[in-house]
């Protein structure tokens, strides 16, 4: 089984989502974007699959 690739918020922006860290965190906060995974108090990551999946489908993307 192959494991889904974690992505830290520095990886995701703007590399992937050109928009800010707070349009970032407020679209986390609303449900527009994936849910974060918690690897520990200050580690927070996202699985590349949703991401990559929720830029597929157009995720609210500014533009």
């Amino acid at each position: 089984m192959e494991q889904d690739r974690l992505l830290r918020i520095k990886q995701i922006i703007p590399a992937i989502l050109p928009i800010s860290r707070s349009a970032f965190w407020l679209g986390v906060k609303t449900g527009k974007y994936p849910a974060p995974v918690k690897l520990g108090p200050r580690t927070t990551c996202w699985r590349e699959s949703e991401i990559m999946a929720m830029v597929q489908r157009g995720g609210d993307l500014p533009g």
